[in-house]
């Protein structure tokens, strides 16, 4: 039997879960040039399913009208009798009846609206691929025929009129702040890094028009080695606005033309997608303020139909980029469309050939990611729908391991880990198989939800012995830390942070360990330093997790302090303190290569939401919480951390902590000179001047304390 379900009382247009935001992704990752060539991802990408069939069952109180719009060649059923022609209206017969329609459509997402007063399309309606396999779990269903079926994808697509094939980001017209004329040429800054349409204002004459873009003065200027440009030729006799059609990121664009062609100035449409934010943060210290608006920008221009690596480069979907985004997405958005959007159009489809970007690590960050989007909004249905894509691209790293079990680079393997030189990525890695641990964890726990009993225990298993023979393997008494990698199945000498610093907030070390790894590794300035975001972002949240609040805020004023000292107006791909001038734009071999907008370098916003602030969820979509403020330096501070089920208001100063709750159930720890004293609190020593607080379901607390400084 098909179960009956619910209906919602708006339509909104619906597909295959999955296939919108792959079709999107192959769009918006084929925009990116290179002074004007196109250049594409160089992974597999994979399609939508060309042929869908929709259908829900409906109690229909008294007969109705119903609207069909479609994307597509369609039929349409009713009670599985054929309905003749293209039918843009029904009649849908009062009584229990079944609404089924198939769809075709290569060029765009197979997608249905369908508007009556009770029989609408939303995401309760079935549908499948004809894939013919039974599988009949929570979120699943499966007819006599062998098909399965899925519950429809959606988003926000709710009026007739705007298909997804339609979806456009939001734009917003915008001038410059600076504007230099020279001999057929204009030179104009937008005051800083944006994003969007640049617009030639009264332009006219015939001849060629070159626009060279910059993130910087120098690239603008710099004709033949910019790396985004585009070339016009026009002929207009009478004065006219044109709109470049690709989208550039850029602050300064420099528009140079022939003798022949004159212009007036040039504008822009800035493109972004609306969000609001609902995490904030503000505090007593004015440059750590600027670094979390500027990260708060940063992350806003990257996060567009999905989350981004950068606006200028890649313009691509990085796994390792997106996890990062996801997370700091948790303390300023709370948007889980995009995070799921995100997380399909990198998983794509079956069979799996490759890792995902074709970089082993990144496999193991979608897993991650699913972790802690199930952790942070408690929503299994995404589970449950795509715990077989789960599967699959777990079968395939668990094939690709070696003789000991362990993930080693394989011929059409990248093993990133980070841009660091030097960085060994031979042999079986210590980095790979934590993060291998981990998604096995994740795995275990996915399987749980989808009560897939034999899978759950053959995963944690797996985890439990890998996680055994990581340190039995890898972790070295004379150096107090795992090592870097294992070649001809020995330990190598070095000692690298990323193993380690990972180690520490998996929690996967004692607390001695932890101690040992803190003075060895990662307050050692012997060992090989981190330069990216990227990797910063992992390793100030290790020292977090150890306490080292004050020590972070330091290392955040100085690396993101310093950037911003350099005029950043976004923060960059990669700095480092020691280039100087010019220098700090170059990368890849190339005079401006570096991106000075990228996604990962705005990880201030969760590490002053999870390890400033303090919040973060116990257990799946907040129903329990803990907030534990550290001050970390700061004389006071305040701010908001989103769940689902609100907004967690935190004010914390040397005297005296604020929360508001939410629906859960949370726990406040301290620690303070002194016991806490607060209206009717019940607060519980846990000693070493430490205490706990429990904060019911939506009670505002209040209490006054001495914070150890």
């Amino acid at each position: 039997m098909i179960p009956e379900l619910k209906a919602q009382s708006k339509a909104t247009w619906i597909w295959y879960p999955g296939d919108f935001e792959v079709w999107m992704a192959n769009k918006m990752q084929n925009r990116r040039t290179e002074r004007g060539t196109f250049f594409p991802p160089f992974w597999r990408m994979d399609n939508h399913f060309v042929l869908i069939d929709f259908h829900k069952e409906f109690n229909v109180p008294a007969e109705e009208q119903v609207q069909l719009f479609v994307e597509g060649q369609y039929n349409v059923k009713i009670d599985g009798k054929m309905v003749s022609g293209y039918p843009k209206q029904i009649t849908m017969p009062a009584g229990k009846h079944k609404l089924s329609l198939k769809v075709f459509c290569q060029d765009r997402v197979p997608a249905i609206f369908v508007k009556g007063k009770t029989v609408v399309s939303d995401s309760s309606w079935l549908v499948t691929y004809e894939d013919k396999e039974w599988i009949d779990e929570t979120g699943k269903a499966s007819d006599q025929s062998g098909t399965t079926w899925l519950s429809a994808g959606s988003w926000n697509f709710d009026s007739p009129a705007t298909p997804p094939s339609k979806f456009a980001l939001a734009t917003e017209p915008k001038n410059p702040v600076k504007t230099e004329k020279g001999a057929g040429s204009l030179l104009v800054d937008f005051g800083r890094e944006t994003f969007g349409f640049v617009k030639l204002q009264g332009l006219q004459g015939k001849g060629k028009v070159h626009i060279y873009y910059g993130e910087s003065r120098e690239e603008a200027l710099a004709t033949e080695t910019c790396e985004t440009l585009d070339l016009l030729e026009i002929d207009e006799p009478g004065k006219k606005d044109t709109t470049i059609s690709l989208t550039k990121a850029f602050r300064f664009v420099n528009v140079r033309y022939e003798a022949g062609v004159s212009l007036d100035g040039v504008s822009m449409l800035y493109e972004y997608l609306p969000v609001t934010d609902r995490g904030s943060f503000t505090c007593s210290d004015p440059e750590i303020n600027k670094i979390y608006d500027v990260s708060k920008y940063t992350f806003h221009l990257n996060t567009r139909e999905f989350f981004i690596d950068g606006i200028k480069r890649d313009r691509w979907i990085w796994s390792g980029d997106a996890y990062q985004s996801f997370l700091m997405n948790y303390y300023l958005l709370f948007d889980s469309p995009s995070v799921t959007r995100t997380l399909l159009a990198l998983r794509g489809k079956d069979p799996v050939t490759s890792h995902i970007n074709t970089i082993m690590d990144y496999t193991f960050y979608w897993f991650l990611g699913i972790n802690d989007y199930y952790l942070y909004t408690g929503d299994k249905k995404f589970i449950q729908q795509f715990y077989p894509r789960m599967q699959s691209l777990m079968d395939y790293c668990l094939a690709r391991r070696n003789a000991q079990g362990f993930m080693e680079g394989l011929a059409g393997d990248w093993v990133f880990i980070d841009w660091a030189d030097g960085l060994s990525k031979q042999g079986a890695v210590s980095f790979e198989q934590l993060l291998l641990a981990r998604s096995l964890e994740t795995m275990a726990t996915c399987a749980g939800i989808v009560n897939d009993k034999e899978g759950q225990k053959k995963y944690a298993n797996l985890a439990s012995d890998l996680r055994q023979k990581l340190f039995s393997t890898y972790w070295s008494e004379s150096k107090e830390a795992l090592v870097h990698s294992l070649v001809g199945g020995k330990q190598t000498e070095n000692v690298t942070r990323y193993a380690n610093m990972f180690g520490i907030f998996f929690n996967y070390f004692t607390e001695t360990q932890k101690q040992s790894v803190k003075q060895s590794v990662l307050l050692n300035d012997k060992i090989q330093k981190i330069t990216t975001p990227y990797m910063r972002f992992y390793e100030l949240e290790a020292l977090c997790a150890m306490g080292e609040q004050e020590h972070v805020l330091k290392e955040m004023k100085d690396y993101w302090g310093g950037m911003l000292k350099l005029g950043a107006t976004s923060f960059w791909e990669e700095y480092n303190p020691a280039k100087k001038g010019v220098e700090h734009y170059a990368m890849y071999g190339r005079p401006f290569g570096k991106s000075l907008c990228h996604a990962w370098g705005a990880s201030p916003l969760y590490l002053l939401g999870k390890y400033y602030l303090g919040v973060k969820p116990l257990s799946p979509g907040y129903h329990t919480y803990s907030v534990e403020p550290v001050l970390g330096g700061l004389k006071w501070m305040e701010g908001s951390v989103p769940s689902p089920a609100g907004d967690l208001n935190v004010y914390c100063s040397e005297k005296e902590i604020r929360i508001s709750g939410i629906a859960g159930a949370g726990i406040l720890k301290i620690r303070s000179k002194s016991k806490p004293t607060g209206a009717g609190l019940q607060v519980k020593s846990l000693g070493n001047k430490t205490y706990e607080i429990h904060i019911g379901a939506g009670q505002n607390i209040a209490l006054r304390y001495s914070a150890i400084k």
